[in-house]
């Protein structure tokens, strides 16, 4: 009997989730379906709740239900403690599982699928909702120092409000951002949905730097503006998108796949 899985997002018709996770599973041989489902925005946990009616046994949760997708688990795991958002649900004996993958899938494409090691580096976090919010343990665990920008700055410092005593990880406004430069600056707001981009400055990017947006795809305004201020490398976020479905595929399936034939493949798509 084929096992039933889906993501779900409002927008979702972009998502290529759906072939990721076909490909893993013709890969390692296991019999699982996966959707893109579109919830309405008040409307995320009636559609868990038929989802699991309907006896599916896991999903992914993107933009913007992954706070929610918190609130309405009846266990976490770390990773979900940590980042206070969810983007991978699993439903096991009557109850909603539910962890994060996307510091995981971050790391993992930074270090791995771009080759740079990140300890010592400097880090500017854009943004402060659900994206954020998965990333900020993972990164700060890879031993770098964390800035995060975000237009409303109550938010910014909630996000880094666990990490206050010694710790590297500080907020800043946007419109104090020039005159800082970093070595790594990832877009995690949702500017590339909406072809915008956030307030920056000149010279944000150091020698060698990153740029990295979340988003996947295309060509954002972050992306294009990276390179026009001479970022060394320009990575949109499908590698991180791949690399985090299969963390999401081992949990749900106990099979971990390959990544790197996975991104080769859509990467050429």
């Amino acid at each position: 009997m084929t096992d039933k899985y889906a993501v779900i997002g409002n927008p979702i018709s972009h998502s290529k989730s759906p072939l990721i996770h076909r490909m893993f599973a013709e890969q390692t041989g296991q019999d699982i379906s996966y959707e893109a489902i579109e919830a309405p925005l008040d409307g995320f946990a009636a559609t868990v709740a038929r989802l699991r009616a309907e006896g599916y046994k896991g999903c992914n949760v993107t933009v913007p239900f992954k706070f929610e997708a918190y609130q309405l688990c009846d266990e976490l795991g770390q990773r979900a403690i940590d980042a206070k958002a969810v983007n991978t649900l699993i439903f096991r004996d009557g109850k909603i599982l539910g962890t994060n993958t996307d510091g995981p899938g971050l790391v993992l494409d930074i270090q791995q699928n771009l080759g740079i090691e990140m300890m010592w580096k400097d880090v500017l976090l854009l943004g402060a909702g659900g994206a954020a919010a998965g990333v900020m343990w993972p990164l700060f665990n890879t031993g770098v120092s964390i800035e995060v920008a975000n237009r409303n700055m109550e938010k910014a410092q909630a996000l880094v409000k666990e990490f206050e005593g010694p710790c590297s990880v500080r907020t800043r406004r946007y419109e104090d951002l020039p005159g800082h430069s970093y070595d790594i600056v990832i877009n995690a707001t949702s500017s590339g949905l909406r072809d915008e981009l956030p307030a920056l400055p000149d010279g944000l990017f150091k020698p060698d730097a990153l740029a990295y947006d979340m988003m996947y795809g295309r060509e954002t305004p972050f992306m294009a503006y990276a390179r026009r201020q001479g970022a060394t490398l320009v990575s949109d976020g499908l590698g991180m998108l791949v690399e985090q479905a299969a963390v999401a595929f081992d949990l749900w399936r106990g099979v971990r796949p390959d990544t790197k034939s996975v991104l080769e493949a859509m990467r050429k798509l």
